[in-house]
């Protein structure tokens, strides 16, 4: 299960939709060894795409030696789908490579109605996507 405060969902959506109609990502990292997401980092979309993003490999690059310099993993990647459901692509699969994040995926498609809100969290494994439960907490 997923558990994160009401900010920081309310940042991620906020993110999402205001790169719409081209798909957002970013990351929130936590205390190493912990499954507390804490730190919203908003990332470019280098692919700047409304069916495809892409981290920049600089900004990934210094946002890893920053999480270690602060002793922090990443506890969740996120990005938007801007008219598909939020289920993982298979593209979205072949890049989860952190075994212990949660993968958010936000779609905004209700923002052209192509379909409904939704944020939904996954965690993938080896190529298996399975979704959990998201609950949203005032503070920790």
């Amino acid at each position: 299960m997923l558990t994160i405060t009401q900010d920081l969902y309310d940042r991620i959506v906020a993110h999402a939709r205001k790169d719409h109609p081209d798909e957002a990502c970013g990351a929130v990292a936590g205390p190493e060894g912990e499954d507390r997401p804490e730190r919203f980092i908003p990332m470019l979309n280098a692919a700047r795409s409304p069916t495809f993003y892409e981290f920049d490999s600089h900004d990934l690059l210094q946002l890893d030696k920053e999480m270690r310099a602060r002793k922090e993993d990443p506890v969740i990647f996120y990005h938007s789908h801007t008219a598909t459901e939020a289920y993982p692509s298979r593209t979205d699969i072949s890049y989860a490579n952190e075994p212990g994040a949660h993968y958010v995926l936000v779609s905004t498609a209700d923002t052209d109605g192509f379909g409904e809100f939704q944020f939904r969290s996954f965690r993938i494994l080896d190529g298996v996507v399975e979704e959990e439960e998201v609950r949203v907490v005032d503070a920790y």
